[in-house]
């Protein structure tokens, strides 16, 4: 049974609108068609706008200064406004008539492509209501998937145990956008799709899953006997102190390129290869996207009070990823079945 969680908010609502305004005020722009799936989910507190979970959006939002209205086909149109959507003006077209040819254009109408850092910025800072939906979503993720580590056995298959989890996170209305297993085998894989082969004694499980548009993201793990042995135990506690190098340098007005810095250099810090950061992604922002941006040396996002991220440091066989959110007191963590904590935490699995 999923957890109470806020539905649409008008303060919520409100906010979002003028953060478009000032965005429309500093491009001296009338309008901005919103289509991606991570702005649309935003500014409609999370409704299902898509049918296919790899499609593009099946609307688009138009917002201007003073109004804001949805476009939709005449064959999706009726669900959404009787399940989906929050208090917007719907305008419909036949289901043959591409969307885009009632949409407005030209001088004065942004699109997404004109002013990408300029949404993600927008979306960045979390209001209270989307808050409390992302931390039901990381409690209840979190919860699904580390019951199921704990019934684990070396014999299941890697696509066994990816197929008992997206049935637990479907059932809990969370959409498995991305599901991840690596049993002893095949630990080399930095993203390792679910095969036929064993766990084994040790695996790897990756989830990210969607609710309300929110995107969580955590990764956990599965050892046989329930006791980490050397030397993994010793090298998952240095993957975790290179975690901590980037959340502490994640604060308010720094940018992504400063945590990046300061958390690859932590590698080296930590005994590992000092490249080891370029053998995979380390992360970035979380929210309506799976990385809002993902980081590199080169991100020049500024972090904001209130702003989710996902970090995933990673080290031959080992790595470690939680979703938390900047709060005025620390680092809460989203990820945690008992509900997250101001507290500066890192978290690990298995």
């Amino acid at each position: 049974m999923s957890d109470a969680r806020p539905g649409p908010d008008e303060d919520d609502r409100r906010r979002k609108h003028a953060r478009l305004v000032e965005l429309l005020d500093a491009q001296a722009a009338r309008a901005i068609v919103l289509r991606s799936a991570a702005a649309v989910s935003w500014y409609l507190d999370g409704a299902r706008v898509h049918v296919s979970l790899a499609a593009d959006p099946i609307v688009a939002v138009v917002v201007s200064r003073d109004d804001a209205w949805l476009v939709a086909t005449s064959n999706e149109a009726e669900r959404l406004l009787a399940e989906e959507l929050p208090d917007i003006r719907v305008t419909t077209v036949p289901w043959h008539t591409p969307i885009d040819s009632v949409l407005p254009s030209g001088t004065g109408v942004l699109q997404e492509s004109d002013v990408p850092a300029g949404l993600r910025a927008a979306r960045a800072s979390l209001l209270p209501a989307e808050l409390e939906r992302f931390r039901a979503l990381g409690r209840e993720t979190t919860a699904e998937l580390e019951t199921l580590i704990g019934r684990l056995d070396p014999s299941w298959t890697e696509r066994a145990v990816a197929a008992d989890l997206a049935c637990r996170l479907v059932a809990a209305g969370i959409d498995p956008l991305v599901l991840l297993v690596a049993g002893t085998d095949r630990l080399a894989h930095r993203h390792p799709l679910p095969t036929d082969g064993l766990l084994g004694s040790r695996a790897m499980v990756v989830a990210c899953g969607r609710r309300d548009g929110l995107i969580v993201n955590l990764t956990r793990w599965f050892d046989d006997g329930g006791t980490a042995p050397e030397p993994f135990a010793t090298d998952m506690r240095r993957i975790r102190a290179v975690e901590r190098a980037y959340l502490d340098a994640t604060v308010p007005g720094a940018t992504l390129a400063d945590v990046f810095r300061a958390g690859t250099a932590a590698y080296a810090a930590q005994g590992f290869d000092p490249e080891e950061w370029t053998r995979h992604h380390q992360g970035g922002a979380a929210g309506y996207a799976g990385r809002d941006p993902r980081a590199t040396p080169d991100t020049t996002d500024v972090v904001q009070p209130w702003q989710a991220f996902a970090w995933n440091p990673t080290a031959p066989g080992v790595k470690v990823e939680d979703t938390v959110v900047v709060t005025p007191s620390g680092v809460e963590v989203l990820t945690d079945a008992a509900g997250g904590s101001a507290a500066h935490r890192s978290l690990v699995g298995g």
